[in-house]
């Protein structure tokens, strides 16, 4: 079984993702954690995000893996653990910036692709573009949505848990500046699939969405039964 979950930054995807995965014993894959990596690679290399050519050069070049279980995931780029490193607000601003690259969404998609389909019990998938591109034909597909306020409170709660200095208005720009890049790109932009099942996590806590997701898997592997 694959399924997909899209959807803006702050949605609740990765938690969620997460727990669907430990529960259907399945296996979960973080895309934007790759995206990340391939960033980190770059800066890394000390290679300017203009230079597309070099940038798909690393992405193709570059090692890896996510290895361990969804809630203690590691992400490995060339053998190295890279899980703390690819966290950071600079991560995050310079993945956004390479995913807009067209090749390097082919060379992290062909990837996707082959991870996805191997894995024995089937996959989790989060990302923007996953039900719309990286599987199309996804046995179900959620896309997970919340007001920019909701998803910027969030954020910066987590934020503040994980020792960042940073303001709420920030967040708030920061989410608003990411939407503005995820929906307006030409390669793949963050859209909702015809047959997604959307749910709006706003105002719902977290065991709530998983519940709702939860009864979606049960309902569509019982038709498929």
């Amino acid at each position: 079984m694959i399924i997909a979950i899209d959807g803006p930054s702050g949605a609740g995807k990765s938690t969620l993702g997460k727990m669907l995965a430990k529960k259907l014993n399945l296996l979960y894959l973080d895309t934007g954690a790759m995206y990340r990596a391939v960033a980190l690679a770059v800066t890394r290399a000390g290679v300017p995000f203009r230079d597309i050519d070099r940038i798909a050069d690393i992405a193709e070049n570059s090692e890896i893996d996510l290895v361990g279980e969804p809630d203690a995931m590691k992400v490995m780029l060339d053998g190295e653990d890279v899980s703390v490193d690819i966290r950071t607000l600079d991560a995050a601003q310079s993945a956004s910036v390479v995913s807009t690259i067209s090749e390097v969404r082919r060379i992290m998609v062909e990837h996707q692709r082959i991870i996805g389909n191997s894995a024995p019990n089937g996959c989790v998938l989060e990302g923007r573009d996953i039900g719309s591109v990286v599987f199309p034909h996804a046995d179900i597909k959620f896309f997970l949505t919340a007001k920019p306020e909701a998803r910027a409170r969030r954020r910066h709660t987590e934020d503040q848990a994980k020792g960042r200095i940073s303001t709420y208005e920030q967040t708030l720009a920061e989410i608003n500046e990411r939407d503005e890049r995820d929906v307006s790109r030409e390669d793949s932009p963050l859209t909702i699939s015809d047959d997604a099942v959307v749910i709006d996590t706003s105002e719902l806590d977290l065991y709530e969405v998983f519940e709702q997701m939860l009864a979606k898997v049960g309902e569509k592997r019982a038709s498929a039964a």
